[in-house]
């Protein structure tokens, strides 16, 4: 096979960026493959690109490297482009979160009632939005055969928003949340090959609709889990919620298990106020959405990129290190606190690990002729029943040399999943994404007038007033024709 280009936009990103490239070397069908590095962060994409080409040194990798703060160069003839960017990074989204928490918000305006994730803001980030669409203009006139990879939240609304707005480009989005179904899998002691399993839904709210074990109906074996489960139930840490109070609760109330990220987007009755969360997310967190759990993502995320800054540090300084026996590397990476830094790197060093992301496969399946069943946000298309056609979906799919093929639902969502949860999140999506398409800032209000927090139009008006001075925003303001 060929080399391909393939250009990561967002690069930056040290801890996705390894897991790409690295799955990328492991994958062994690359080999010629040439990868564009892009990011407006100099500092941290040299950085990638020193450990990149060290991995692949040390892994035996042919495969090239460049680096760029120019996206066009990223994209140019490019076979696959993944975007992976955050806008403003994690600095604006907190930024804008204070002012929503000042005007009476918990969590900032873009905490909504089925998308509570933090950093997934729908609202506020209109940056984020349209450099979506910017990226899927430039591939359309600089590589128009490329297939775009979005991977940078929020997967829902951005793919939806690039689908209908430039139709013509070859767009698919990825997230990892799926993986909560091997949670249970193992909680249940069953091995992946005797599981039939299907998740369906929208991104951060997929459910469990499908479970068979040896060809069996397992689902009762799920709900048998609750009281055992519950009884001694503790959080490793804010993201462990696959097996909450709330996960059952929203079992009990959809009729089907809620599955990753879905977990942490339930309603407003569990998320008022700290103490509501540490209810159904436990302590002493209250879950990875409480201001708690943040912090200890954002603190945790920073020692990690410290931790590879530190060692493409070491490698800059000598370079002829050798990254499975030197001691220096050993000893400093196992003194980070960071207690699985170490665990981490050595996962990236072994040649046999690929890292759960679902891109490089995807590209295997597309390129080589490694047939995939991947789980997809792509546009509906009648696959899941009552939601529109141009809505994007996180459904399974088989993928290979001929494309996208989405597996038929069966069974189909619960009607309570599909009328009390999928419909009001896909509202505030349209709200969202036709505000950016039809310039209607209106809309975007709307959003908070039904919020429960809201308790007047000034309320609404202030906190929109502020977020909107800010000097981040000033295409924002140009853009809905607010002087």
């Amino acid at each position: 096979m060929p080399g391909l280009k393939i250009g990561i936009i967002g690069a930056g990103s040290a801890v996705f960026s390894l897991r790409v490239v690295t799955d990328l070397i492991k994958a062994g069908v690359f080999d010629g493959s040439h990868i564009t590095l892009m990011d407006v962060d100099e500092k941290r994409l040299n950085n990638v690109e020193i450990l990149s080409k060290k991995i692949a040194e040390f892994l035996g990798a042919n495969l090239t490297f460049e680096k760029t703060v120019d996206v066009d160069r990223a994209i140019i003839d490019s076979d696959f482009v993944i975007n992976t960017a955050l806008v403003g990074g994690h600095s604006y989204l907190e930024k804008v979160r204070k002012i929503g928490e000042k005007h009476g918000y918990y969590r900032g305006i873009d905490a909504q009632e089925f998308n509570m994730v933090s950093d997934y803001h729908t609202i506020s980030n209109f940056n984020q939005l349209d450099y979506f669409v910017t990226i899927a203009k430039k591939i359309v006139k600089l590589s128009p055969k490329a297939w775009l990879i979005q991977a940078a939240n929020p997967v829902f609304e951005g793919t939806t928003l690039i689908a209908r707005a430039i139709p013509e480009v070859k767009v698919v989005g990825f997230c990892h949340g799926h993986h909560g179904v091997h949670l249970i899998m193992e909680k249940l002691g069953m091995e992946e090959k005797d599981v039939d399993w299907q998740v369906a839904g929208f991104n951060h709210a997929i459910w469990l609709n499908r479970f068979f074990y040896k060809g069996v109906n397992a689902y009762e074996k799920i709900w048998n889990l609750k009281e055992e489960v519950l009884r001694n139930w503790k959080p490793k840490e804010p993201f462990d919620d696959q097996f909450s109070p709330m996960a059952f609760e929203m079992l009990s109330f959809y009729g089907l298990m809620p599955i990753g990220d879905t977990v942490r987007n339930s309603s407003w009755r569990y998320h008022r106020d700290l103490e509501t969360k540490k209810k159904w997310y436990g302590e002493p967190w209250g879950g990875a959405d409480s201001e708690l759990g943040w912090k200890w993502y954002q603190e945790r995320l920073a020692e990690i990129v410290n931790a590879m800054d530190k060692l493409a540090e070491i490698i800059k300084e000598n370079p002829n290190i050798d990254l499975e026996s030197e001691d220096a590397i050993k000893e400093y990476l196992k003194t980070t606190k960071i207690s699985d830094v170490y665990e981490r790197f050595q996962n990236i060093m072994n040649p046999e690990e690929m890292s759960g992301e679902q891109h490089i496969p995807f590209m295997m399946a597309l390129t080589a002729g490694e047939r995939q069943r991947l789980v997809v946000n792509v546009p509906n298309n009648g696959v899941i029943e009552d939601i529109p056609d141009d809505v994007v979906v996180e459904i399974p799919a088989l993928i290979d040399g001929n494309g996208i093929h989405p597996e038929k639902i069966e069974p189909q969502l619960s009607k309570e999943v599909i009328r009390y949860y999928l419909y009001p999140r896909m509202v505030r999506m349209e709200l969202s994404v036709n505000a950016y398409l039809e310039r209607r800032l209106d809309y975007l209000k709307e959003i908070l007038y039904r919020d429960p927090r809201t308790k007047s139009d000034e309320q609404v008006d202030e906190v929109f007033n502020e977020i909107l001075s800010l000097k981040e925003n000033e295409k924002m303001r140009r853009h809905y024709g607010v002087l």
